[in-house]
């Protein structure tokens, strides 16, 4: 049973019915921007109130209400989802400059992933979309995560794929995509150069299905906010701190935190706080200058380069989560991201520089109350000034 009633566009508001963005090559609304799934919140209230629902222990696919998938015999899946939720009270000490005297700090540990990375639950509900379409091949275009990520899952379901690899793309994550199987492309050009060429071959290719930054990743990254509040006994944190790369990510969470409410399981919705890199911030300028639009960063220069979009997909979408949950967006310097990195290391969690990004901006900002951290991929996916 799907209960998404329909699709809408975060610039223009228009509407789609499913079966409309279904039969679209590229997922996307007339005007370009990013479109969002709205569901049959009653039906799903009467599911998830079950008291088996409260009891099942935090997985992926707990949460299929909430993502627009026919048949659950079919999906292709990999274990992906349940990742901790870890407490380590030095990396929220007072001296670190977040969560003091009575306050906590909390990772969410996306590392756990079979690939490395939160990338692997979107991946899940796409590769099962593409099987749903009857698809042969998957395209996609990746600074790395996702590449490897959409490449793993693919393969599990036994797709074809291929990556179109802008030049910032570190080694060791063009390699892992490699492992898998897939082809990957080199693209003369930044992350949204690697877009257009993926959308080029899909709409040239009918036997190809885009995955990337569109609605069903975001519709199956939502998982990562349905745990937080299920792992916290449905209570809800104070603030969640995230990277924003595409802004998929924040959006997501920031869903899932509302339709928690819609259903009744929960009554608020945390602070929602977006933290980018200084050499590649089109959110947090929109955020600071009051925009109504995202102007976007050319060949963005970063460490960061898991999160190097200069021209977010769903950057409206990650503003509308900063925007509408009170929150705010906040910039880090490159060192300041690997002075992070470190000390997560230093105690024990090990995550890739752009993985470290949110908790540099929680200690930056020294929020205070309950506060979970995004530690977003694995640190042997990029070892940059280590050893």
């Amino acid at each position: 049973m799907v209960y998404v009633t329909y699709f809408r566009c975060f610039r223009c508001g228009e509407k789609y019915k499913p079966r409309e963005i279904e039969n679209l090559p590229i997922p996307r609304c007339r005007c370009g921007s990013a479109l969002d799934a709205e569901y049959d919140y009653n039906s799903i209230k009467e599911i998830i109130l079950r008291d088996d629902f409260m009891r099942d222990k935090p997985s992926h696919w707990k949460y299929w209400a909430f993502m627009p998938v026919k048949d659950l015999s079919k999906i292709i899946t990999m274990g992906e989802g349940g990742t901790p939720l870890l407490e380590n009270k030095r990396l929220g000490s007072s001296n670190s400059g977040s969560s003091g005297s009575g306050g906590r700090l909390l990772i969410k540990y996306e590392a756990a992933n079979p690939t490395g990375s939160f990338k692997d639950r979107g991946s899940s509900l796409e590769v099962t979309k593409a099987k749903e379409f009857g698809k042969q091949n998957v395209a996609l275009a990746s600074t790395g995560n996702m590449g490897a990520s959409v490449a793993a899952y693919s393969a599990f379901a036994g797709l074809e794929c291929k990556v179109f690899v802008p030049d910032i793309a570190g080694k060791e994550k063009i390699k892992q995509i490699k492992a898998y199987g897939a082809k990957t492309i080199a693209v003369d050009g930044d992350y949204s150069v690697a877009i257009r060429q993926a959308e080029e071959y899909v709409v040239s290719n009918s036997d190809s299905f885009l995955t990337g930054d569109y609605p069903w990743r975001s519709e199956g990254t939502k998982t990562v906010g349905f745990e937080i509040a299920d792992q916290l006994y449905w209570h809800v944190p104070d603030y969640v701190v995230v990277p924003i790369g595409n802004g998929t990510l924040i959006w997501s969470i920031y869903e899932a935190f509302r339709e928690l409410t819609l259903v009744g399981i929960t009554e608020t919705i945390p602070k929602i706080v977006g933290v980018q890199v200084e050499k590649c911030a089109p959110v947090v300028d929109a955020w600071e200058n009051e925009l109504k639009e995202i102007i976007p960063v050319r060949n963005p220069d970063t460490i960061a380069t898991a999160i190097a979009c200069g021209d977010p997909i769903d950057g409206l979408a990650a503003l509308k989560a900063v925007r509408d949950s009170g929150g705010e967006a906040l910039r880090v310097s490159d060192r300041e991201a690997l002075d992070a990195r470190d000390k997560l290391a230093r105690n024990g969690i090990f995550v890739e520089p752009s993985g470290a990004v949110a908790y540099a901006g929680a200690v930056k900002k020294g929020l205070g109350g309950t506060v979970v951290v995004l530690a977003t991929g694995h640190g042997l996916k990029d070892m940059y000034g280590i050893g």
